[in-house]
C-alpha cells in the first residue's frame, strides 16, 4: 500500500506540493544549446516525457518491479505495443485461444499484414506450450485469468517452457493488476495492463501500460518512441489519483 500512495511523488520537485503537476505541453525551450544537451534523456519533448508522465511511470514501475515502463493511450494500444517490441516479420507468435478479443483481431489483422504468423493454443497447455513451439516462435502470449472465461494459467511453467526455447513471454495482466500478480516475478518479459479498468476506475480515462524486464527495456523504449505513442496529461493525472486508492477498491471486488 506504501508503494501505491508514494510512488511517483517527490515533494522536492512538486514545490511542495502532495500531487506531481499536470504539465499540459509539447515543445520544451532552453537558454543556450549547451543546456539542451546536458537536459537530454528527461525532457526534450512532451511526447518524450513529462514531469506528469514521468510520474506515472516510474509509480508503475515501482509497482510492478521491472526496468521500465511505457505508457500507451489505450489497453489494446499497449498489447499492440508489447507484441510489436517481440515480433518481426517471419516470427511465429503463440496466443492463448482465451485472448480479449481487439488482441486476437490485432494478431489475425496486423501482425498477419506485417508477416507474423500466429497459433492460439489452449489456455491449459502449461509446460506442455513447448510442444507447440517452432524454431520461429519467439514469443509465447498469457493472458491470466483470461477474458471473459477467466481461465487462470500456469505461467511460470510456460514462462519456463518459452525461455528455455529462447522466446519471450508476454502477459495481459490487466485483470489481476499488478498488485496482486507480479508477472515479472513468475518470468513474464513484458506485462501490459489496461489502465482504463482497475488504475483509472471511475470509467472516465483511457490508458494502458508495459512494463518491461532488463532484457526487453531498450527494445520496448525503442519501439514505444518509433510509434509515437503517448497519453494526454489529464488521464494521466487521473491515472495517478486512481492509483492512490486501487489496493482499497480491489480489496472492496476480491471481498465482494
Amino acid at each position: 500500500m506504501t508503494e501505491l500512495v508514494l510512488g511517483g511523488r517527490s515533494s522536492d520537485e512538486q514545490f511542495g506540493f502532495v500531487n506531481p503537476p499536470v504539465v499540459h505541453g509539447s515543445t520544451v525551450l532552453w537558454s543556450t544549446v549547451a543546456d539542451f544537451k546536458a537536459a537530454r534523456g528527461r525532457y526534450t519533448y512532451g511526447r518524450r516525457g513529462t514531469p506528469t508522465s514521468e510520474a506515472l511511470s516510474d509509480a508503475l514501475k515501482l509497482l510492478e518491479g521491472g526496468q521500465h515502463v511505457a505508457l500507451a493511450p489505450s489497453g489494446v494500444s499497449a498489447v499492440s505495443l508489447a507484441l510489436m517490441t517481440a515480433l518481426k516479420s517471419g516470427d511465429h507468435l503463440l496466443m492463448v485461444d482465451t485472448v480479449y478479443e481487439p488482441t486476437r483481431r490485432f494478431c489475425d489483422g496486423m501482425l498477419r499484414r506485417m508477416g507474423v504468423e500466429t497459433s492460439y493454443y489452449d489456455a491449459s497447455v502449461g509446460a506442455h506450450v513447448s510442444d507447440l513451439m517452432r524454431p520461429n516462435t519467439k514469443a509465447v502470449f498469457v493472458e491470466s485469468p483470461g477474458s471473459l472465461t477467466f481461465e487462470v494459467q500456469d505461467v511460470p511453467a510456460i514462462a519456463g517452457a518459452a525461455h528455455a526455447r529462447g522466446a519471450a513471454v508476454i502477459m495481459d495482466n490487466t485483470w489481476a493488476t499488478p498488485l496482486f500478480f507480479k508477472a515479472h516475478d513468475h518470468g513474464v518479459d513484458l506485462a501490459v495492463s489496461a489502465g482504463t479498468k482497475y488504475l483509472g476506475g471511475h470509467a472516465d480515462l483511457m490508458m494502458g501500460w508495459v512494463s518491461a524486464n532488463a532484457a526487453h527495456a531498450a527494445a520496448l523504449r525503442t519501439t514505444h518512441g518509433a510509434l509515437g505513442l503517448c497519453c494526454g496529461p489529464d488521464d494521466m493525472f487521473l491515472a495517478l489519483r486512481g492509483l492512490r486508492t486501487l489496493g482499497v477498491r480491489l480489496a472492496h471486488h476480491q471481498a465482494a
